[in-house]
């Protein structure tokens, strides 16, 4: 609890470009359903086990947003993505800057969010099961 970070207010406004030159925005991407928000690195050891959930749960078309944290230039992280085999709308944090804004400082950090409003926020590994829980809850 102690490491959740605490999110500004313009959390839902911040304009985000993923690898592949799609924009995103938050409020609009959560208006429908919950989105889920997934802050991860491709060092980070817990991330291994995350990962392969979150992209099974957009495989399954859930609502996913990833945000890569310190991962390296977009082709280094295409080129990590593609040879994990995953396909996940990642938007690339190269330099922690949106982590810092954001101040989360734990990968990985899953953060539900429903028309635009934080709903949960959650450090550290978290099932499969945990994830569409979340989401689901969040749709109340």
């Amino acid at each position: 609890q102690y490491r959740k970070p605490t999110l500004p207010a313009s959390f839902s406004a911040t304009p985000m470009t993923s690898i592949d030159g799609k924009m995103h925005d938050i409020a609009a991407l959560s208006q429908e359903r919950p989105l889920l928000i997934y802050v991860w690195a491709t060092w980070c050891g817990v991330c291994r086990y995350t990962t392969p959930s979150v992209a099974s749960l957009a495989a399954d078309s859930g609502n996913v947003l990833t945000i890569a944290l310190r991962s390296g230039d977009n082709v280094t992280l295409e080129k990590w993505l593609t040879r994990k085999k995953m396909t996940l709308p990642t938007v690339n944090d190269p330099s922690g800057q949106l982590a810092r804004q954001w101040d989360i400082q734990v990968t990985p950090t899953l953060v539900v969010i429903s028309q635009g409003e934080v709903k949960s926020v959650t450090t550290g590994w978290t099932s499969s099961w945990g994830m569409r829980l979340r989401l689901w809850l969040a749709s109340w």
